[in-house]
């Protein structure tokens, strides 16, 4: 494996170089005040408005290994290019003509497995995670023997083949489903698709802090389960004992079942999504534990249950992202705002309402101003007793705060 070596500009890995590879194109970065400034300070992204961006540039082929220099002569790197995208160039490596091939993906590969084995004993979690693992647009998600790899760019898209290798050389696996249907492929210009390349299985089953769950990898949200919860899970878990538990937008029951199993009185999975909720629903029997399956729009049956005059011990909240480009960011953030108020309308006096958003288009401190600005509307005073992201097999980037995707708040309400 490559070691790590620092360097200025950052983080920079000590690689093999590509000798004479005259086909290999170098993207520029023309003085400028703002031109490679990220990049200069150990950021992966280099955006289109920061690079020459003139006819050769133009025609090199979308997903390209290319070299990164400024025009004064500094390297950049090794990384891919797309001319079609915003984010131009994502780097692999801090060093030029580095060779990218199935050795560098088993390298990468190989460092984010043995910190995941650190962290957790059962072969059941996010096994790469993008920038954070130093392969931009590469999720994988490991359930025993079965991968879930989920491709959001055209230069992980061409590197399809070196990355089946590596995770052969590495796991082994029996099943291995391709993930293309993220809506982030479009800005990068490919088409979606899901297909098995490996084995036959899609449907499976998988554990996460001691419970079993199933989950469908080839027609289920993302890579088919969110382990990004899995901290938060517990937390709520350990709450939950006698209690009332509501779970909204439960998915496949991540948080629902696993208080159930933790000894909570009654749960009610709530979700828009009959198939999700036939998940859940194999999952308590798998647990054997009882959930209440309900299938209704949210805020729909959000407000019914206060109308009604409903309340639960516990209400968790983990909706599907509202804020999904920039764009979004007004709109998005006023539902988060509705539903901070809608939830803690159905929280018990003394109970207590986890909030979550996965929407890296709003920041933190924007999300919790939202969620304490539908939380005064109730007229409750809410203590905030937890904030948390994603667990540690979801790593962030230093240089990229926005990686830092989820963001969960917990609130114990009057």
């Amino acid at each position: 494996m490559t070691g790590w070596t620092l360097v200025q500009g950052g983080a920079r890995q000590r690689g093999r170089r590509a000798h004479q590879d005259m086909s290999r194109k170098t993207i520029i970065l023309p003085k400028g005040h703002q031109n490679g400034k990220r990049a200069r300070a150990g950021s992966p992204w280099i955006f289109s408005n920061e690079i020459r961006m003139d006819d050769a540039a133009k025609a090199i082929a979308p997903g390209a290994i290319v070299n990164v220099r400024g025009d004064d002569g500094q390297a950049f790197g090794t990384g891919y290019f797309n001319p079609k995208s915003l984010i131009a160039v994502r780097l692999l490596s801090g060093e030029c003509d580095a060779v990218i091939d199935a050795d560098f993906f088993a390298a990468r590969l190989g460092r984010a497995l043995a910190l995941r084995e650190r962290f957790h004993a059962r072969p059941f979690y996010r096994l790469c995670h993008a920038e954070g693992d130093g392969l931009p647009g590469l999720v994988i998600d490991r359930f025993d023997d079965t991968l879930s790899v989920q491709s959001g760019t055209a230069g992980m898209e061409r590197q399809t083949d070196a990355i089946m290798s590596a995770l052969d050389r590495l796991i082994g696996p029996r099943t291995v489903i391709l993930r293309g249907d993220a809506p982030t492929r479009a800005l990068e210009g490919l088409e979606t698709q899901v297909r098995v390349v490996k084995g036959e299985g899609r449907r499976i089953q998988l554990e996460e802090n001691g419970a079993r769950y199933f989950a469908d990898l080839a027609e289920g949200q993302k890579t088919g389960w969110y382990y990004d919860q899995r901290d938060n899970r517990a937390f709520i878990a350990s709450l939950a004992r006698g209690k009332s538990v509501l779970d909204a937008f439960s998915y496949a029951g991540g948080f629902g079942i696993l208080a159930a199993k933790a000894g909570a009185r009654e749960v009610i999975c709530l979700d828009s999504s009959a198939p999700a909720l036939a998940l859940a629903e194999e999952s308590a029997r798998a647990n054997a534990v009882t959930v209440k399956a309900v299938k209704a729009d949210v805020f729909e049956e959000l407000e019914r249950l206060s109308a009604s005059g409903e309340t639960f011990d516990i209400v968790v909240a983990d909706p599907p992202p509202f804020v999904k480009s920039k764009k979004d960011l007004e709109a998005g953030a006023r539902a988060y705002r509705k539903l901070a108020r809608m939830a803690a309308r159905v929280t018990a006096e003394g109970g207590i309402l986890l909030l979550a958003s996965c929407s890296h288009n709003i920041s933190a401190d924007r999300f919790a101003l939202e969620c304490a600005a539908g939380l005064l509307r109730t007229g409750r005073r809410a203590a905030l007793i937890r904030q948390a992201g994603a667990g540690p097999d979801h790593p962030v980037h230093p240089m990229l705060p926005e990686s830092a995707y989820l963001k969960a708040l917990v609130y114990a309400l009057d």
